[in-house]
C-alpha cells in the first residue's frame, strides 16, 4: 500500500526535477518546484498514516509546507512579473542582472 504512494511521489518528484533542470521558462521552473514540494508532502502524509506509529504529525508538516509553498509562489510570481516588465522575457537565462 505504501509502495504505491512512494512510487507516485517519486514520479512527481522526478517530473519536477526534470522541469527545473531542463526548462528555461521561469514560470515552468516555479511550477516544477511546486510539484517537487507536493511529492514531499505526499511522502509526509503516507509515512504519517501508514508508518509504524500513525499520527497527525505528517499532516501538520504538510500544512506548514503548503503555507511555505504558497508564500514562495506569491513572492516568486511577483519577482517574475517585475523582471518581465523590465526585460520582457520569462527565460531564466536572461535574468543575469544579479551576477557580479
Amino acid at each position: 500500500m505504501a509502495g504505491s504512494y512512494l512510487l507516485l511521489a517519486a514520479t512527481l518528484f522526478c517530473i519536477g526535477l526534470f522541469g527545473v533542470l531542463i526548462k528555461r521558462n521561469a514560470v515552468i521552473v516555479l511550477f516544477s518546484i511546486e510539484l517537487m514540494l507536493n511529492a514531499a508532502n505526499l511522502n509526509l502524509v503516507a509515512f504519517s498514516k501508514l508508518g509504524m506509529f500513525p499520527s497527525v504529525s505528517g499532516h501538520v508538516f504538510t500544512l506548514f509546507t503548503i503555507a511555505v509553498a504558497a508564500a514562495e509562489a506569491a513572492v516568486g510570481i511577483a519577482i517574475l512579473i517585475a523582471l518581465y516588465r523590465h526585460r520582457e522575457t520569462a527565460e531564466a537565462d536572461r535574468f543575469d542582472s544579479l551576477k557580479g
